[in-house]
């Protein structure tokens, strides 16, 4: 490390984007600050706070909410100024919003990167899936991925390995529960397949990691650690070397002459405040925090595309009784997928989606619905029974299209730390609602086919988190963030990686996307620092 900087590289943000990225530079020899809002808190706290809980169904319930360290549960930190309401669970502390995810480490296919060319809708990527194949590779063997290499992904490929993969999961999916075993016996003479979902909760031991072993609170906490965190590489990452700065908010990312990124300031919450350089900077924090601070410290915003074209998840969900127990509530909270619209020529007309099948406890879902119907005594007990173990639900995730109109900016409050907080506009346009009726026409079979009661079968869309476009990777200048290899346009030494890289936001999960791209990111600057 030369004398005049204080790291060959920081990193902004210690979460699983970040942390992957730190611990693939330091393995290759290099200085790496590695900079984080939170603290690092053990595992053993966030299960106690769990199990002392009231907000049991709410993720964000366990974790610290502080005046400088925001989750999404804050009040007033998220506002919405759109006609959709959009609030994407996060959290601040070391390891990130991994934290408290349901552990889906899908990829994306190639049809996805070509949205444009293939459908006229939409972005095209500057890179395709071949490029991306090998570090989705290096990616799952980091993270640890369960999975089925041999099956078709797509919707429209049966019988086919699709996405087309070079090398095998590192280990083989979990099995699946009884609920999902009777539910896929009963659609697939219907013409859907279910497919087993890539999961970041092993099936056995894996670097240190246990397997699951069914206790089905993934989210908000695992309890063993068999379900992966971005905590597990930012402890990877301090044992290879980097030097984790915990309580350090960085406030400002600061522009050199030469139009590099010079410095960054930081603050804490007891009062210190410091200046930190670097020869090259990564910010690699949420999709939503990673734009306000790129405008607020005015870099990298030449085309003025930070903070735009913001993609969520969309969706709809339904739950029902089926006519006989399937059992729901051990092992994984989700593990199956249907894909009938994945992928194909409907993509030009309205977005793709995914079915998934939810396997959380319901009893408490179930208890609070018969009590409201006046139920009581021994028949309450009797009907908690019965009901929980008829109890299904499913949800479906929708693309959206990038669009400059639907943003994140800084709002108007400040928190402790005189930092501001999130403002966002959203609004749904006539591709993602135009899925509605097909997702609706599933449902209704699905219903059928288990001789099922539904119980609520709603035509509101929901929000599914997963904030992707807001850093948007292309391949001009002039309408995006950064460039293939996760650059900024505007200056060479910082880089920018986070799932609102993404140009497109097929139907999947992003965070294995989004960790593939940081690896890929982090050997770039290590054959150049």
């Amino acid at each position: 490390m030369a004398n005049d900087y204080d790291a060959d590289v920081i990193v902004i943000g210690s979460g699983t984007v970040g942390a992957n990225a730190a611990y693939e530079l330091a393995k290759q020899g290099k200085s790496v600050l590695m900079l984080e809002a939170g603290v690092r808190i053990p595992r053993w706290r966030l299960i106690e706070a769990f199990r002392n809980s009231p907000r049991r169904t709410d993720y964000n319930g366990p974790y610290p909410d502080e005046p400088w360290a925001h989750t999404s549960a804050s009040h007033d930190y998220v506002e919405n100024d759109g006609d959709f309401p959009m609030i994407a669970n996060f959290l601040k502390l070391v390891g990130g919003s991994t934290w408290h995810w349901g552990g889906a480490t899908w990829r994306f296919i190639p049809d996805d990167f070509k949205m444009q060319s293939t459908y006229g809708v939409g972005r095209d990527w500057p890179i395709e899936y071949s490029d991306l194949e090998p570090w989705y590779v290096k990616a799952e063997y980091e993270i640890g991925v369960a999975g089925n290499m041999k099956e078709d992904q797509s919707g429209v490929r049966k019988g086919e390995t699709w996405p087309p993969r070079s090398k095998d999961f590192p280990m083989p999916a979990q099995k699946n529960s009884y609920m999902l075993d009777t539910f896929k016996s009963r659609i697939e003479p219907l013409g859907f397949d279910v497919v087993a979902e890539p999961s970041a909760m092993m099936s056995g031991n894996y670097r240190g990691r246990p397997g699951c072993v069914g206790n089905n609170n993934c989210a908000p906490v695992c309890p063993i650690g068999a379900n992966y965190s971005g905590v597990f590489h930012a402890d990877l990452a301090v044992e290879a070397g980097v030097k984790l700065m915990t309580n350090t908010t960085v406030t400002q990312i600061e522009k050199g002459p030469d139009g590099k990124i010079a410095a960054v300031k930081w603050k804490s919450s007891k009062g210190d405040e410091g200046r930190l350089t670097a020869k090259v900077f990564v910010l690699a924090a949420h999709g939503y925090e990673s734009a306000k601070l790129m405008i607020t410290s005015e870099v990298g915003n030449s085309s003025d595309m930070v903070g735009r074209n913001l993609m969520p998840h969309l969706g709809l969900g339904f739950d029902f009784f089926s006519e006989d127990p399937v059992w729901p509530g051990r092992g994984p909270i989700q593990q199956g997928a249907i894909f009938s619209y994945r992928d194909g020529p409907t993509r030009s007309q309205h977005s793709g989606m995914k079915h998934a099948v939810n396997n959380f406890v319901p009893n408490e879902a179930m208890t609070k619905r018969l009590l409201k119907k006046g139920v009581l005594g021994s028949e309450l007990d009797a009907r908690i029974k019965h009901d929980s173990a008829r109890y299904m639900s499913l949800y479906s995730m929708f693309e959206t299209l990038p669009d400059p109109a639907n943003r994140v900016q800084p709002g108007p409050h400040k928190d402790a730390l005189g930092q501001p907080n999130l403002r966002i506009t959203y609004a749904v346009d006539d591709y993602a609602r135009g899925a509605i009726d097909p997702c609706i026409n599933d449902y209704q079979q699905f219903v059928s086919a288990m001789n099922g009661e539904v119980l609520n079968m709603s035509r509101d869309l929901a929000n599914h988190d997963h904030i992707m476009g807001t850093v948007i990777m292309g391949d001009k200048a002039t309408d995006s963030v950064v460039d293939k290899d996760c650059r900024s346009w505007d200056h060479e030494n910082l880089f920018v990686v986070s799932t609102g890289n993404l140009p497109s936001s097929s139907v999947v999960n992003p965070t294995l996307t989004a960790v593939a791209l940081a690896i890929r990111a982090a050997d770039t600057i290590a054959k150049e620092v």
